[in-house]
């Protein structure tokens, strides 16, 4: 990017477009020219081709990234790797955050590490499944809730693993940092986190926004210093995503769209101001590029604040209008409307919006900005990784293997065809691999590809103390338990030689009833 001040000059190869102003902006010192040059070495390195794009795609026809968030920890799971139930070609996942116990280790919500992930929410198969597919995900990395892992973790070389560990975990090249609450104003953990980040950049390609509250007024002094410190921190910022949302003007009926443009248009004036004060002239469209709008769909926290579909259709083409690089929501998890005892009722619900709307009506007008269109990409439908014939080895399966006379339930996982299913409702003799139709659905919905790192479920005994072998001549009556390839079952009736079930799930009438778990029953 060009740098104006009274020591460095613009290069014109790197931006044919630079005009120089009529007067600097602000004299630099040689210590804060020092720290830019820091700072631009980042913006620097992919600096024509940035503008390049930039000047190509911003006006009337930019194409605005549409990337919603998903609360990963959120139950029921969403299932964001099907475009049947997320019309958006990438995601941004929320929220990784420091561990309860260990402020230097990454985990999901403070619920889950990343390898209970893979397991109990089965996000890296998801992942896996939503990339086969066209898609991508951007690791959200905060949030409200919580503590961010820079806040919590005074070791800076601790810090910096934790990110680099999140990065090559889940091979990301986008980092969303969400900095609320009182971490804003946090200016060691703000440095931590700048020193952190610009170390990474270093090592590859990374993508950083900063996600931040605003105001109608653009972004509150904290944040914008927030921002200002992660520049002078040497990070090379891809965007500033503003939460248009929660702004409490104390109004009874507030026009939500309007508090929104209002808060973007601010936040280009101060982000335009900003840069300038740090020797770096940008235009209005890359300025615009820069910025980020996250709505929340339907009722926000504040009581009187509602954002409609008709406001998602307003900031979708003010997006288009100015180029804005990103719309994001919160959330996936909530567009649908609310049933039951919540309708027609005011609610905030984590898993609905509260207001009137078809079912995925925010995705869809979001994921209609330009170059995201659905179907553009081949995500009209759920693509299988390998729906051939080939043979599943049980022990590099993580489930058990489909079988056509067992009776599924509702939640249970099976690998069939190298794919892990998960049972949408109750069902037998239905081959999850089989194509479904409006008449006639599947009821498996598929979850991701199985993986070389799999291997074969282990059952948990749910029952201790049970040491009798079973034995083949032995008459057994109801209630009897013994042990059978090291695992427990209790006698449903009378029984004599019927060899207890190995095969997942145990049907309901074999007379031997498992007691132990094994991975892929519903809890």
């Amino acid at each position: 990017m060009p740098i104006e001040s009274a020591t460095l000059q613009a290069d014109p190869l790197a931006d044919p477009d630079w005009q120089e102003p009529e007067a600097p902006v602000e004299r630099l010192s040689w210590l804060r020219l020092g720290v830019l040059i820091l700072v631009l070495a980042g913006l620097g390195a992919g600096g024509t081709a940035a503008v390049l794009h930039l000047r190509n795609t911003a006006g009337p026809t930019a194409k605005s990234w549409a990337v919603p968030y998903v609360d990963v920890t959120l139950t029921p799971a969403f299932d964001f790797q099907d475009p049947s139930a997320n019309p958006a070609n990438d995601v941004a996942l929320g929220f990784v955050v420091a561990d309860p116990q260990d402020g230097c280790t990454p985990s999901w919500g403070g619920y889950y590490t990343a390898d209970e992930a893979a397991g109990s929410l089965e996000l890296d198969r998801r992942i896996s499944q939503l990339r086969s597919a066209g898609g991508d995900v951007m690791l959200g990395v905060g949030g409200l809730s919580n503590t961010e892992l820079a806040v919590a973790c005074a070791d800076q070389a601790k810090l910096t693993a934790a990110y680099r560990q999140l990065i090559k975990r889940y091979d990301v090249d986008t980092i969303d940092l969400d900095i609320e609450g009182t971490a804003v104003a946090d200016t060691a953990s703000l440095q931590r986190r700048a020193a952190a980040l610009a170390t990474l950049q270093a090592e590859g390609t990374l993508d950083v926004w900063l996600t931040l509250p605003v105001t109608p007024d653009g972004l509150t002094a904290d944040g914008l210093a927030a921002v200002r410190t992660t520049l002078e921190g040497g990070v090379s910022l891809r965007g500033v995503n503003v939460m248009t949302m929660d702004f409490n003007t104390g109004a009874t009926s507030p026009d939500m769209l309007d508090l929104a443009t209002s808060a973007l248009n601010a936040t280009h004036k101060q982000l335009s101001d900003l840069y300038l004060r740090l020797g770096v002239k940008l235009t209005s469209p890359q300025v615009w590029s820069r910025i980020g709008a996250t709505p929340m769909i339907g009722q926000n926290d504040v009581d009187a604040e509602r954002f409609t579909v008709a406001d998602a259709q307003g900031l979708a083409q003010f997006a288009v209008d100015n180029g804005l690089g990103r719309v994001s929501m919160w959330s996936l998890n909530r567009d649908a409307p609310c049933k039951g005892t919540f309708t027609n009722v005011v609610v905030h619900s984590n898993t609905c919006s509260g207001v009137t709307q078809d079912s995925l009506a925010f995705s869809k007008t979001f994921a209609d900005l330009p170059g995201s269109v659905v179907g553009a990409s081949g995500r009209d439908s759920v693509a299988i990784p390998d729906a051939s014939p080939s043979v599943d080895d049980p022990a590099k399966s993580p489930y058990p293997i489909w079988r056509l006379t067992a009776q599924y339930v509702t939640g249970y996982k099976v690998v069939w065809h190298g794919v892990v299913y998960e049972a949408k409702w109750a069902s037998s003799g239905v081959d999850p691999s089989a194509a479904g139709d409006a008449s006639t659905p599947n009821p498996w919905a598929v979850i991701g590809p199985v993986t070389s790192t799999d291997a074969a479920p282990k059952p948990t005994p749910t029952v201790t103390g049970v040491t009798a072998q079973w034995n083949t001549t032995t008459m057994y009556v109801r209630g009897d338990k013994v042990l059978f390839g090291g695992l427990p079952y209790q006698a449903r009736w009378s029984t004599k030689g019927d060899v207890p079930s190995t095969e997942y799930p145990v049907d309901p009438d074999d007379p031997w009833q498992p007691l132990f778990t094994v991975p892929g029953e519903p809890v």
